[in-house]
């Protein structure tokens, strides 16, 4: 048989690579939760009108998108993003009417697109909504928690922060229809994919990556001429409270989101380290997603981290650390050794669940399995051979400090142990 390979655009991730995400995705979880978040889970797959009903020109829609067929004949998507479903998620389990929930969630998202540095057909989102508040403090507050995932992380002085408003569905309207006219009148000048979008979704334009086009976006209508008061307050007083914390942004007039459903503040952290793909996280209000899709109405904010993106920076930074998480590593030379180092790692994890241990049973050499130890991270090596089986002892190396080795009871393997847990050796 043929070998068979992984999917175009979908990745698989190492024992390494996972061990990074896994420190990452703690970090992250643990200060939305400090912020009074929790976390919710709802499926890969939904009804594909999920999608579409409320984004009928965005891109994702109109060719990004897995759709199949189910075998009852229901059109179903893969979830091309997640705040849909999370809001159809609230909806569905009351979280909206009971209380302002706070949710963040984590997890793939596809979309059919071509496979480039920091894009990938299946990619993994970490992403906070808030639902039932109105107000320009949670826009404040989602920014702060954003921004302290960067301090967390050590590359606050690697990514800066943009903001925009986008006004209410009436200065849209309007400002979308001055866009159109101004863009039509240099249509010969568009390139096809502009050209695509001034008939489907011309605000989309504006975040166009190509030189040229931004060169005549120069000259373009802003959306900041056709915003009401009620629009220009809150973003003021968004931009007040920011200036008090001391957080750096900038205004981006141009900057818009992907999807169809945003409203008012817009925000997007962005890096120069990646290239094209320089958007690390964006977020922003969409009031009237909740009622769209059948709830009663509903003010809502949230926003996206793409965690490829941000393990590409951390990774360029040489901000990615890996933290171990072996402290045991049995040495076995013998069938005999290894039964009875299962045996004893047992009782050494009945001592102190937390441990993690793990013994080779492959009866190799004694370099060859001393190397693996070391390159396991583990910190503690414990052997066991011929002359520790005769003697009912286990010879104990501390890998860390690269002490000399000791012969021990079992008893004084597990003092050893828990003292080396009290001074950090473990």
């Amino acid at each position: 048989m043929a070998k068979i390979q992984t999917i175009r655009g979908m990745n698989d991730l190492s024992p390494l690579e996972v061990k990074s995400w896994s420190h990452l995705e703690k970090v992250l979880k643990s200060i939305v939760s400090s912020y009074g978040y929790q976390e919710i889970r709802f499926p890969i797959v939904e009804k594909s009108e999920l999608f579409t009903r409320s984004n009928e020109a965005a891109d994702i829609v109109t060719k990004e998108m897995y759709v199949f067929q189910d075998k009852g004949g229901e059109s179903v998507a893969l979830r091309p993003e997640g705040t849909a479903g999370c809001v159809r998620a609230a909806i569905d389990n009351d979280l909206i009417r009971t209380d302002k929930a706070r949710l963040w969630y984590s997890g793939p998202m596809f979309r059919y697109e071509r496979p480039q540095k920091g894009r990938s057909r299946q990619f993994h989102q970490f992403s906070a909504e808030v639902f039932g508040l109105n107000s320009p403090e949670v826009d404040a507050e989602l920014i702060f928690m954003t921004a302290r995932f960067w301090k967390e992380l050590g590359i606050e002085n690697e990514v800066r922060l943009e903001i925009n408003n986008l006004g209410d569905e009436k200065a849209r309207k309007y400002f979308s229809e001055s866009l159109v006219d101004f863009l039509s009148s240099k249509k010969n000048d568009l390139d096809e994919d502009s050209k695509r979008k001034l008939l489907e979704n011309p605000l989309r334009i504006l975040d166009s990556k190509s030189i040229e086009i931004q060169d005549i976006l120069k000259d373009a209508p802003s959306i900041e001429d056709f915003l009401d008061e009620s629009s220009r307050s809150h973003l003021d007083k968004l931009l007040n409270i920011l200036d008090q914390a001391k957080i750096d942004y900038s205004l981006n007039p141009r900057l818009v989101r992907g999807l169809d459903y945003y409203n008012h503040t817009v925000f997007e952290w962005k890096t120069d380290l990646l290239g094209s793909q320089d958007t690390i996280l964006g977020g922003g209000r969409y009031d009237h997603l909740v009622e769209e899709l059948g709830g009663k109405p509903c003010p809502a904010v949230g926003f996206s981290l793409g965690l490829e993106r941000l393990v590409l920076l951390l990774t360029e930074t040489n901000k990615l650390h890996i933290r171990e998480d072996l402290d045991i590593y049995f040495i076995c030379l013998s069938e005999e050794a290894a039964k009875r180092a299962i045996i004893i790692a047992e009782e050494l994890r009945d001592s102190n669940p937390s441990l993690s241990i793990k013994s080779n049973l492959g009866l190799e050499s004694p370099s060859s399995q001393f190397k693996k130890a070391d390159k396991s991270g583990a910190k503690i090596a414990l052997i066991i051979g011929e002359e520790e089986l005769l003697n009912d002892e286990i010879s104990f190396k501390d890998l860390r400090i690269k002490s000399e080795q000791k012969k021990l009871s079992l008893e004084e393997v597990k003092s050893e142990i828990s003292n080396s847990i009290t001074n950090n050796h473990v």
